[in-house]
């Protein structure tokens, strides 16, 4: 690689890193906070809630990566045509490969590595996640809410206990369950008890309340009634395997016996073609900054920041993807415009880069940057006059 290459590969992987870290760092500790409750709720020990914010990580990187490229190369070729390095570079002759295939090749080895993440790392660290507030959520029952104590299990979830004796005995059962939109229910016993698993919780003696929205209320008494836990702990089989757990192998491939994918297919469809096209959106973000801010312009017009014009369609982009591969879900018929969003945007971002095409903003658009521009610098000189004055 020659030194320029080299020169451009460094700057724009410095500030690439420069990007990334606060941006992910924000957003990781965004999604670490709404699981605090795991170390409040269960008792778990910060390390357990360090070790799940981990596995939280590898989810949001992908999604990350793409926009700290763009910020990456739009601001370090930007700011070489600033410094005219880039008006050099066209003066001595050389070609505009120099600038192109550094950025391209690190968008391809990024690439990789998202594809990487996204189907070998992210279904290992989901899966972790999970098993993780599983064994918390399993000894929840028995061994950690505090007597005379209301405790949330889950979101519209509700658990008190009067008193608890050896063996997984406890005594004064209140249980409150409003995760079903059509009916609330009320549980109280006498006593009841967590089976090993923490599958079920098993209650004697007791009564059932059940209010439906239209405010009927029945009650029903029971000599023993089981309460079905396996949706937060464990399920008979062992902790049930969603799409998002799955190796990209299976999701090639899946069982047709299997039965989480006999419930909803669609699901496996919609996170197939998800894993397979995110990790293109890193190329077609580098073609699509090269396009805004890898040809030397002037900077002394007023324009807007080619770091705006490149999030901006990067944004666009991105969110077409995102309502695409959604609508796999309804139909298999969107599948191909999974594919078409970064495709037929690359094609065009190449198409412009040979033609040496630029992206121009309307007229009035300028304008307006420029009237906007003017009237500030007035307002300051003004208000420095002012300042000036009065001293």
């Amino acid at each position: 690689m020659k030194l320029l290459e080299t020169y451009i590969l460094r700057r724009i992987f410095q500030m690439f890193l420069v990007a990334l870290v606060p941006v992910l760092t924000i957003i990781w500790t965004i999604q670490v906070l709404g699981r605090i409750n795991l170390v409040t709720d269960t008792g778990q020990s910060m390390g357990s809630f360090m070790l799940l914010a981990s596995y939280i990580l590898p989810t949001i990187l992908p999604v990350v990566m793409p926009f700290a490229f763009v910020i990456g190369i739009t601001q370090t070729l930007t700011a070489m045509n600033n410094d005219s390095e880039l008006p050099v570079i066209d003066a001595a002759g050389a070609g505009r490969s120099i600038i192109y295939r550094p950025i391209i090749g690190l968008a391809v080895v990024l690439g990789i590595f998202s594809f990487s993440v996204t189907n070998f790392l992210e279904p290992v660290s989901r899966l972790g996640a999970r098993q993780m507030v599983a064994a918390a959520y399993a000894d929840l029952l028995s061994s950690v809410i505090e007597e005379k104590t209301f405790r949330s299990i889950e979101d519209g979830l509700y658990v008190q206990i009067s008193e608890r004796h050896s063996g997984r005995l406890l005594k004064g059962l209140f249980v409150v369950d409003y995760r079903d939109p059509n009916f609330d229910l009320i549980y109280y016993a006498k006593e009841g008890s967590v089976d090993p698993g923490g599958t079920s919780l098993t209650m004697r003696d007791g009564e059932v309340h059940r209010k439906t929205p239209d405010g009927r209320i029945s009650i029903i008494r029971f000599d023993s009634y089981a309460f079905d836990l396996s949706a937060m702990t464990k399920s008979e089989g062992g902790l049930p395997l969603y799409a998002g757990d799955r190796p990209l192998s299976f999701l090639l491939n899946p069982d047709p016996d299997d039965p989480a994918f006999k419930r909803s297919p669609h699901n496996f469809r919609t996170e197939l073609h998800r894993r397979l096209s995110d990790w293109t959106y890193v190329v077609t973000f580098a073609l699509v900054s090269l396009v805004v801010a890898g040809s030397s312009r002037s900077h002394r017009q007023a324009r807007v920041h080619p770091m705006i014009y490149a999030l901006v369609v990067a944004f666009g982009l991105r969110w077409l993807g995102f309502s695409f591969t959604n609508l796999t879900e309804r139909s298999a018929s969107y599948v191909p415009a999974v594919y078409a969003v970064p495709v037929v945007a690359s094609a065009v971002a190449i198409y412009m880069l040979v033609t040496n095409t630029q992206i121009h903003m309307p007229r009035i658009f300028t304008r307006s940057v420029a009237r906007l521009t003017s009237l500030m610098q007035r307002r300051f000189s003004r208000s420095a006059g002012t300042d000036g004055g009065a001293a």
